[in-house]
């Protein structure tokens, strides 16, 4: 009898030794990280911006724009809310009177331009009269009076032919002029952005 007691004892605190072990490894386990778990699926992107402070949310860029000079609106190309690229047209006034302008500017100069090609033609086929006739002179064949004559008339020529550069100038100058009156009334973006409208602060 005494003997088959021993071996129990010995297999009693054996288990109450694996006992203790597990016991001393589940309280002493590192805690196990909390993971939050979320199903992907298609949909909007949306974002959501909690307000914890008193304030006012501003752009970093941002452009109040007015016409530089006053009278009616023609076409107003975009609304609140378009996103637009920089240069792009905003607003036009009505500006009929200017563009008749400087299309009559524009036919003005087509006009010099041709007046200046008839005129220099002939100042230059005076110029070669006026050396012919230079030559006889000097061969005896016609009298100086008529060479003086010759090249009077192609000095006038030139003379001509010169102002007529003057007229080209006068002409390109009321185009620029003309344009810069149509371009005051129109209003583009200066920068890429989003059209909002702005609301003036009163009290």
């Amino acid at each position: 009898m005494p003997p088959i007691k021993k071996p129990l004892r010995l297999i009693s605190f054996g288990i109450i030794a694996s006992m203790i072990a597990v016991a001393g490894w589940y309280f002493t386990r590192p805690k196990l990280l909390e993971v939050e778990l979320a199903a992907i699926a298609t949909g909007d992107v949306e974002a959501t911006i909690v307000n914890t402070r008193a304030g006012t949310i501003k752009s970093c860029q941002r452009s109040n724009l007015a016409p530089i000079t006053g009278g009616q609106i023609a076409r107003i190309w975009v609304k609140e809310g378009d996103h637009v690229q920089k240069g792009q047209v905003l607003l036009e006034l009505w500006s009929q009177d200017l563009q008749a302008q400087r299309e009559l500017a524009q036919r003005q100069l087509a006009m010099a331009q041709e007046r200046r090609r008839e005129t220099c033609i002939l100042a230059e086929n005076a110029r070669r009269e006026s050396a012919r006739t230079q030559q006889l002179v000097e061969q005896g064949f016609v009298s100086s009076q008529r060479a003086e004559d010759a090249d009077a008339n192609a000095r006038s020529r030139q003379a001509s032919c010169d102002a007529t550069i003057s007229d080209i100038k006068r002409a390109e100058a009321q185009i620029r002029v003309a344009q810069a009156g149509v371009d005051r009334t129109v209003i583009t973006a200066p920068f890429s952005g989003v059209i909002c409208t702005y609301q003036r602060r009163t009290g």
